[in-house]
């Protein structure tokens, strides 16, 4: 078997997005991208799903490698490698800072750590990226390059990831939970829960690619959309009332400290 130009450990969903999403956008080939994992039935899912990416029991040394393991299980995983095996690594494991993982590597080797979201899965992620004492630029731009391939990517310094996993991490579920409320309300209004799914999904869709193709900010758009004693006026003022801004606010907030908590156990 030739040296792999990445090696992924850990074939859960997101280490299998990103090895998958670097096939569709061209980045690597067949037999490019190995994927280690010791679950078998891990291994199996990967082989029915993605024929084109090679499941393996044990690491094997590679250009590169991305941490994909779960917080606990990250050194054990560390210890299994290969040492020196790698030119530098990509660390999607969460909660887990870059000198942990540094000490659970070895020295020199670049690290940099990354805090992706579940649209990813889908090629619509948001990804934040911090190098480790070793990386240099060269390393940050190979990392951006691997998770360009899953959506956008921006550089923090490590301290911010926190916030990046209290707002983007976690701000999929904030929307969904939008989408249940919109839904539920469709239905108490009369529409079939159907229907009401299908406006409300395509509402989202079709915001967000407002809010990413057009130049318009936020306020800009909102304030498009509310004419002068309409619908949309009283709906948002009902909004505001319940304190709905305020409540995403604590939310990003809430989630930033757990973060941070998370950090320091590891």
């Amino acid at each position: 078997m030739a040296v792999p130009k990445l090696l992924v450990l850990g074939a859960g969903r997101m280490g299998t997005a990103l090895a998958a999403g670097l096939l569709r956008s061209g980045w690597a080939q067949r037999g490019d991208i190995a994927l280690a994992d010791p679950d078998p039935a891990a291994r199996v899912r990967l082989g029915d799903r993605y024929p084109d990416l090679e499941a393996l029991e044990a690491p094997v040394p590679a250009d590169a490698l991305v941490l994909a393991v779960k917080p606990k299980d990250v050194v054990a995983a560390c210890r299994a490698l290969p040492r020196g095996g790698y030119g530098r690594a990509l660390s999607i494991v969460a909660g887990v800072p870059v000198a942990r993982l540094e000490a659970c590597l070895w020295p020199g080797l670049p690290v940099v750590r990354a805090m992706p979201n579940t649209p990813a899965l889908v090629g619509s992620g948001a990804s934040a990226i911090a190098g480790g004492s070793a990386a240099g630029e060269a390393d940050l731009e190979w990392a951006e390059g691997l998770l360009s391939a899953l959506g956008v990517v921006v550089r923090l310094s490590e301290p911010l990831l926190d916030v990046a996993t209290g707002l983007s991490g976690s701000g999929p579920a904030y929307i969904f939970l939008v989408a249940e409320a919109l839904i539920e309300a469709g239905v108490l209004a009369g529409l079939d829960r159907e229907v009401a799914t299908v406006l409300t999904v395509q509402t989202l869709v079709g915001a967000g690619r407002m809010l990413a193709e057009t130049a318009e900010s936020p306020e800009r758009l909102r304030a498009a959309v509310t004419s002068p004693g309409g619908t949309t006026a009283v709906g948002l003022r009902a909004l505001e009332e319940r304190g709905v801004r305020a409540a995403f606010l604590e939310a990003v907030e809430a989630a930033v400290r757990r973060s941070r908590e998370i950090g320091a156990e590891h």
